[in-house]
């Protein structure tokens, strides 16, 4: 008879070997594909603007200038003061209710760059993230829509705050630049901020949602509205925007997160951003796919699953997997049960 010892260890060393297999198995299915970088060059004939907000204090003031600078590894940057007024110019005609005393914290640090479509970075201010509200995705969807092209932005907060000041202070910067924003296109932007964080917001926590997801989804719909209007020539209907948002919600897999009025307010943005005259712009288009690359770019593990990992190669690759597992439980089980024989 078979010592029942030596029949426990090798069972234990075949479990050993499932286990392996499966965490290779894991870090598969899990590995990202590291993607190349490339050298994004500054615009020389743009000066680099901290534009910083009027209720910091000294302190504060000196910390959120050094904050951005180290962040985007610049220096002796021109300044801007973001006050109540920038927030009634550039924020209220969307709606906002901000008034001449109304506080600003959140700052900014915009550099316009030759290339690379729009990046933000939101810099945590003493190690703590402080801007509560607006995601660095919708920034970069509200300055496509804006008008902004190829531009790093750094946004910090000595205090705890929604971020609205520093999204004024982008749109001053580049008025102070000599590179003033289309007003109706800001006030687009503006009800884009406020549509896609409610939308966030009432969707935290909620299972197969994440906000990359819904700016993802905008990007594409912007692309595909300047794709389908022949870059503003023509006037898409509401039905037709209707069913590029849905095309769009179902590729992000959001069909069945976005309820029905999160919908109509989406279809309602994407009309609002149409008559704002953003699409005519002929980079809008090109903005847009940037954001849309980059957002995916920047979270290829979740885009991936989106996907489905429906490819006849990763189809291939899966079975290969799959008949590998089979056959090690098929060669397991045959010693286990040649030992108990």
């Amino acid at each position: 008879m078979n010592n029942p010892g030596s029949m426990m260890k090798k069972i234990n060393s075949g479990a050993m070997i499932m286990k392996k297999i499966l965490l290779t198995l894991g870090a598969m299915l899990l590995a990202t594909v590291a993607f190349g970088t490339h050298t994004v060059h500054a615009d020389d004939t743009w000066t680099p603007v901290a534009t910083l907000g009027t209720s910091l204090t000294s302190d504060q003031k000196s910390g959120t200038l050094s904050t951005l600078e180290n962040a985007a590894n610049v220096s002796n940057v021109s300044e801007l003061t973001v006050n109540g007024d920038t927030l009634v110019k550039y924020l209220n005609p969307s709606g906002s209710t901000f008034t001449s005393t109304s506080g600003v914290w959140s700052s900014a640090l915009v550099q316009k760059t030759s290339t690379g479509g729009i990046n933000v970075t939101i810099v945590p201010y003493n190690g703590t993230n402080n801007i509560t509200t607006i995601t660095s995705d919708q920034y970069r969807n509200a300055a496509v829509t804006a008008g902004v092209s190829n531009a790093n932005i750094f946004i910090t907060s000595a205090v705890s705050i929604d971020g609205s000041g520093a999204l004024a202070g982008v749109y001053a910067a580049f008025a102070q630049n000599g590179d003033t924003l289309n007003a109706s296109q800001i006030a687009a932007a503006q009800t884009e901020v406020n549509t896609l964080s409610d939308i966030t917001d009432a969707n935290k926590g909620k299972d197969g949602y994440t906000d990359k997801q819904l700016n993802n989804a905008v990007a594409g719909m912007k692309k595909d509205m300047a794709t389908q209007s022949n870059s503003g020539e023509q006037t898409l209907s509401q039905n037709t925007i209707g069913n590029i948002v849905d095309s769009q919600l179902k590729a992000n897999n959001l069909t069945n997160i976005i309820n029905n009025n999160q919908r109509t307010q989406i279809i309602n943005l994407m009309v609002k951003i149409q008559n704002s005259g953003a699409l005519k712009s002929s980079d809008f288009k090109a903005q847009a796919s940037k954001l849309a690359s980059s957002i995916q770019s920047s979270a290829k593990n979740l885009f991936s699953k989106l996907k489905g990992l429906d490819t006849q190669e990763n189809r291939n690759l899966l079975q290969k997997i799959l008949d590998a597992i089979g056959n090690f439980f098929a060669s397991l089980w045959d010693k286990i049960t040649g030992l108990l024989n």
